[in-house]
């Protein structure tokens, strides 16, 4: 710790203070799309325990599966996304994109999501178990610490 990022600029740069609560592999449609890829990989943290250590991201409104959007943090000038914020803890949280992070190793996926969409060229073979959907939280996806930090923060 802290697990470092940025953009690919250098103009905004961040540390995380503490290990992710989950990372979440993500193959919906709407995340190919917006990343322009196969999928995103999310390490999902206390925004508080997200820290700017460079410059400042700008904060993008952006259309989501659910129609509540999400706002992504995107440096303002390479204009890479950093992390999200979703309506459904809003500022609270952070999904920070593990391909941002100095060491990407470091933060693996501990679920696959949505897979119904994902690529069919996608191989899933790290491990991690996959859902079609959404995971139900009764799956054991989370760790105990990682449940107890998500219920301190809706709390909060």
């Amino acid at each position: 710790m802290p697990i470092e990022g940025g953009c690919s600029c250098g103009g905004v740069r961040y540390a995380l203070a503490s290990p992710p609560m989950v990372v979440h592999c993500c193959h919906c449609t709407w995340c190919q799309r917006e990343t322009g890829s196969a999928f995103v990989v999310n390490a999902v943290i206390e925004a508080d325990r997200l820290r700017v250590t460079r410059g400042a991201a700008d904060y993008v409104p952006t259309p989501s599966a659910s129609g509540k959007g999400q706002e992504i943090a995107r440096c303002p000038t390479c204009r890479v996304a950093l992390w999200s914020h979703y309506a459904g803890s809003g500022r609270k949280s952070a999904f920070v994109r593990v391909g941002t992070m100095d060491d990407p190793a470091a933060c693996p996926p501990d679920v696959h999501i949505f897979t119904a969409s994902k690529q069919p060229w996608v191989v899933l073979s790290d491990g991690a178990p996959a859902f079609a959907d959404f995971y139900p939280t009764s799956q054991g996806v989370w760790s105990d610490e990682g449940r107890a930090r998500w219920k301190a923060l809706m709390q909060g």
